[in-house]
C-alpha cells in the first residue's frame, strides 16, 4: 500500500494519466542495459503525438542522422527555408556522461524549420522522486520518466509544438525542440546522488539522511538542458533571434529554474538571441495541509518536503539571485514562482489555471472522484483568490478561472480565452511588445497579454475545458459535479437557475 501511495503522489506536477505497459528491469546500474546508447541505431517506429502532459508512448533506437559538423555553425541559416517534415526526430546527446536516471543516454527531439531564427525549446513535465524508495517505485511504475529505453525515433508535436499554422498560428514556423524528462529532479539536478555526510546523526534525522542519500540513480536535469544547447550549435541556435524556453507542469517549474543559465550559456557562445520563458502550469503555491512529521518515512510528504529532501539527493541548483535570499537549507523556496519571479531578469510569460487540478491533488482534493466537503470547497475558492494575488505583479500572464492542468501542448489550446483574447494571441502580443521594446518603439495598443479572469469560482469562464466524471466519462457542469459529490450548490452560493447569459458575457467583459 505504501508503494501505491507513492505512485499516486508522483502524479503531482505532471498530470500523468497514461500508464506504460512495459515492465521496468530491476537492479541498480544494470538498468543501463537495453537503453538508448550513443552509437545505437534502429528502425523508426510510427510517430508519437506529443499531447498535454507529454504522455510520450515509447519505441526504441536513435536518430539515423549523425551529429552535424561542429564547425558548420551557420549552416541552418544558409539552407532553403521551410520545414522538412512534420515530425520531430530523436537525437542522442553527444556527451555520454550526461544521462537519464538509470544511466541510459539522454537526448532531444528536433524539427528544423530551415531559415528560421526562432527556436522553441520544450521541457516535459512529470513531478519527481526524492528517495530510493520513491525512485524505485517511479522506475517500476513510469519508467519512461527515468530511462530512454524505448524512446521512439520520432514525435509529432501538438499545440505550440505543432507545425500546422491552424493549430499553432505564431510558432509553427520555428525550430522546435522537445526535451524528454528522464531525470526526476524538476530539471534542477547537476550530478550523481551525493554520498551521506560523514558526521553521525541520531534518531529520525539519521534515518532521514540514510533514506535520502542511498540510491543508484543520477539526477542531471539541468545538465541535460546545457548539453542540448551545445548540441544545437551546429543546427544554428547561435544565429537565433529569439529562444523561447517553455515547459508544462514540472517542466514549467524547470523553465523558472533554468532560464537564467540558458541565457548566460547562449551569451557566452556569442549568440545575440533574447531568451524568453513560457511557464505552463508550473506556478504552484505552498501546501496548507498538515502533514506527518515522519516524511519521507510515510507517503504523506508535502510537495515542499519532497523538494527539500530531493534537493540534497539531486545536487539541485536554483538561480543564484534567488538562492542568495535564503539561508542554507531554505533554497527549496526558489521552486515556487511567486518567490522566484522577481529575481529573474529574462522575460517570462506565465500560463496558469486559477484552479489547477494538480495543486488541488496536493491537498487531497480530487474533483469527480470522491466526495467533497464544504471546507474543501472553501479551499478551492480561496486557491483562486491566492493565485490571482500571486500573479498580480507578473507582466505577462494568461490565467483562466478553470479546473484543469497544462494547456500549451493541447491541440485545442487556441479555444481558451480570457477577456476575449485566446492564448496564442496573447503570446503574440507579448512577442510584439518585447520586439518593440528591443527596437525602441512604442508597443502597439489593443494587444493585451496580462489576462486574469476576475470571476470568483471555478469554471465561470465558458471557454474552460469540460469537466469529466471519472466513473462514467461523461461531461458535467460544475453544478452537476458538486451535486454528485454531495454538496448543495445553493448552500454554497451557486444558483443552478442563474442567468447563463452572464457567464457567456464574461469572456468578452473581463471574466
Amino acid at each position: 500500500m505504501k508503494i501505491q501511495g507513492h505512485v499516486t503522489f508522483f502524479l503531482l506536477l505532471g498530470g500523468i494519466w497514461a500508464q506504460n505497459s512495459r515492465n521496468a528491469k530491476a537492479g541498480g546500474k544494470s538498468r543501463k542495459a537495453g537503453g538508448i546508447q550513443a552509437g545505437d541505431a534502429g528502425q523508426s517506429p510510427p510517430a508519437v503525438d506529443v499531447a498535454a502532459a507529454s504522455t510520450g508512448n515509447t519505441g526504441s533506437g536513435r536518430s539515423s542522422e549523425g551529429p552535424a559538423n561542429p564547425g558548420q555553425d551557420g549552416a541552418a541559416g544558409a539552407r532553403a527555408a521551410g520545414p522538412q517534415t512534420d515530425d520531430m526526430r530523436l537525437h542522442v546527446l553527444r556527451n555520454a556522461q550526461v544521462t537519464c536516471n538509470d544511466g541510459t543516454a539522454a537526448g532531444f527531439y528536433l524539427k528544423e524549420f530551415r531559415g528560421s531564427r526562432r527556436w522553441l525549446l520544450f521541457l516535459e513535465g512529470g513531478w519527481c522522486c526524492y528517495s530510493k524508495e520513491t525512485c524505485d517505485s517511479r522506475y517500476q511504475s513510469i519508467p519512461r520518466l527515468m530511462s530512454s529505453t524505448g524512446w521512439p525515433q520520432t514525435k509529432r508535436g501538438t499545440g505550440i509544438l505543432s507545425s500546422q499554422a491552424e493549430e499553432n498560428p505564431h510558432w509553427h514556423n520555428a525550430n522546435i525542440v522537445f526535451i524528454p524528462y528522464c531525470s526526476s529532479d524538476v530539471w534542477s539536478g547537476t550530478g550523481p546522488a551525493p554520498t551521506p555526510p560523514p558526521r553521525t546523526r541520531q534518531g529520525r534525522e539519521k534515518a532521514r539522511e540514510r533514506i535520502t542519500n542511498t540510491t543508484d540513480y543520477t539526477f542531471m536535469g539541468s545538465l541535460i538542458i546545457r548539453e542540448v544547447i551545445k548540441d544545437l550549435i551546429p543546427k544554428g541556435i547561435k544565429q537565433a533571434k529569439v529562444v523561447l524556453l517553455s515547459g508544462t507542469s514540472a517542466g514549467g517549474t524547470g523553465v523558472l529554474l533554468n532560464i537564467e543559465r540558458v541565457a548566460s550559456q547562449l551569451e557566452q557562445l556569442g549568440a545575440e538571441a533574447q531568451v524568453r520563458g513560457l511557464v505552463d502550469s508550473g506556478w504552484f503555491l505552498e501546501s496548507k495541509q498538515q502533514r506527518s512529521p515522519n516524511c519521507p518515512e510515510t507517503v504523506s510528504c508535502s510537495p515542499e518536503d519532497a523538494i527539500k529532501i530531493g534537493l540534497r539527493l539531486w545536487n539541485g541548483a536554483v538561480p543564484d539571485r534567488c538562492r542568495q535570499l535564503y539561508r542554507r537549507g531554505e533554497e527549496w523556496q526558489c521552486f515556487f514562482g511567486h518567490r522566484l519571479y522577481s529575481t529573474l531578469t529574462s522575460p517570462l510569460f506565465i500560463v496558469q489555471w486559477l484552479f489547477d487540478e494538480e495543486q488541488l491533488r496536493g491537498e487531497n482534493i480530487f474533483l469527480g472522484a470522491h466526495s467533497l466537503s464544504e471546507e474543501q470547497w472553501q479551499y478551492i475558492q480561496n486557491l483562486g483568490l491566492e493565485l490571482k494575488t500571486s500573479l498580480r505583479d507578473v507582466t505577462a500572464v494568461f490565467a483562466p478561472s478553470c479546473l484543469s492542468h497544462t494547456v500549451i501542448t493541447k491541440g485545442n489550446w487556441v479555444s481558451f480565452q480570457v477577456k476575449g483574447t485566446n492564448l496564442p494571441r496573447a503570446l503574440h502580443c507579448w512577442d510584439r511588445s518585447l520586439e518593440a521594446t528591443r527596437n525602441n518603439r512604442t508597443p502597439a495598443k489593443g494587444c493585451p497579454f496580462h489576462l486574469v479572469d476576475t470571476c470568483q469560482w471555478p469554471q465561470c469562464n465558458p471557454t474552460c475545458p469540460a469537466l469529466v466524471d471519472r466513473a462514467t466519462q461523461q461531461e458535467l457542469t460544475l453544478l452537476q459535479m458538486l451535486v454528485a459529490m454531495g454538496l448543495d450548490p445553493q448552500k454554497l452560493g451557486l444558483d443552478p437557475q442563474g442567468d447563463t447569459d452572464s457567464l457567456v458575457s464574461m469572456v468578452s467583459n473581463g471574466g
